[in-house]
């Protein structure tokens, strides 16, 4: 393929409520190459479609007396976050909530649609690709990112091996599908290798910080994820993952060595050492675009965005994360 595959992030969360079924069927419909769930779990284990294991800020949990005193404080990736998470409530219960916009002041058009479908699991959004796909005879794609597998872990769960699970029972295990799977853990990323799951496995980079998993083992001797993107990060990579996928400043505004050769350097880098490069997340609206895009308005206005997003395609990425379907593909696809 010529052009960079068109990734439905989250579904279609510029036009509805994140993780939701009408998120993933407007991308489904607007012809994404594929989607991408994020998932964590319940407490009994079933796989979740949510941003984060805090469900406070993405569903009406918080309107639901009963679950008041499930409101608590913990390390998050070493971050203090409050709220109710996913894993102190079965999966019965979460099916009782609805979900949220999670950026109402930016997005009001897609809050309009705040409460009206529940939580998704793993297995709905396997089925809902699966039947979309036999009704428009083309393969559509799912990108599985996996959050907080430390924490989680932590807590309780095989994580990789839940997820191994749900791909087998959903039939996505065989190399069938078009499926990858992605991280900021690259330890996650090879412990569903050893398991033998299908699919590629793509290493998330951060334009800043370090991999979790790593600052647990490491301490400050942690690689970051700028030293994962060098040269010789990228090196060790080599048939360990099959791809990156990194945050789409470290293309449009590098820092550094790469600065002066441009965003395509990091790509041309990866490229060479047999790397696939995805990037997240091409969004329209002011607050999002690097400084030389954006427009008037505020920053729920909508920028310069086509210029941004060509700068994107310019550079050789092999898929782009997009929140608004519709004008992913036609930027990247039209």
């Amino acid at each position: 393929m010529s052009r960079p595959l068109v990734i439905g992030h989250r579904g279609a969360p510029g036009y509805r409520p994140e993780h939701t079924r009408s998120s993933y069927l407007l991308a489904l419909d607007s012809g994404v190459d594929a989607v991408e769930p994020d998932v964590v779990f319940s407490r009994d284990g079933v796989a979740i479609v949510r941003h984060e294991n805090e469900i406070g800020s993405t569903t009406d949990v918080a309107d639901h007396a009963r679950f008041a005193d499930r409101r608590t404080t913990r390390a998050i990736d070493g971050a203090e976050v409050t709220g109710w998470f996913a894993e102190d409530f079965t999966w019965d219960e979460l099916s009782e909530l609805r979900c949220r916009e999670r950026l109402p002041e930016l997005r009001p058009h897609s809050a309009a649609h705040d409460g009206t479908e529940p939580i998704m699991r793993l297995r709905d959004l396997f089925a809902l690709v699966d039947d979309h796909a036999a009704a428009a005879g083309r393969a559509i794609g799912v990108v599985v990112e996996v959050k907080h597998a430390t924490v989680l872990e932590a807590a309780g769960f095989d994580v990789a091996g839940r997820v191994a699970d749900e791909l087998r029972d959903a039939g996505w295990d065989g190399g069938a599908h078009p499926l990858w799977l992605e991280s900021f853990e690259p330890t996650v990323l090879d412990r569903l290798g050893a398991l033998g799951v299908g699919g590629r496995r793509v290493f998330l980079l951060e334009a800043e910080g370090a991999p979790y998993d790593l600052v647990v083992r490491d301490g400050r001797r942690a690689r970051t994820y700028e030293q994962w993107a060098t040269p010789e990060g990228l090196a060790s990579l080599r048939g360990r993952f099959d791809g990156i996928s990194v945050d789409k400043r470290m293309i449009l505004a590098p820092r550094g060595e790469r600065r002066a050769a441009g965003g395509a350097q990091l790509v041309a880098d990866a490229h060479g050492r047999g790397l696939d490069v995805f990037t997240w997340t091409a969004r329209p609206e002011n607050a999002f675009l690097v400084r030389r895009h954006r427009g008037p308005g505020g920053p729920a206005a909508r920028g310069e965005y086509a210029a941004e997003w060509t700068e994107l395609a310019a550079s050789g990425v092999d898929g782009v994360f997009v929140d608004h379907p519709d004008l992913g593909m036609r930027a990247f696809a039209g």
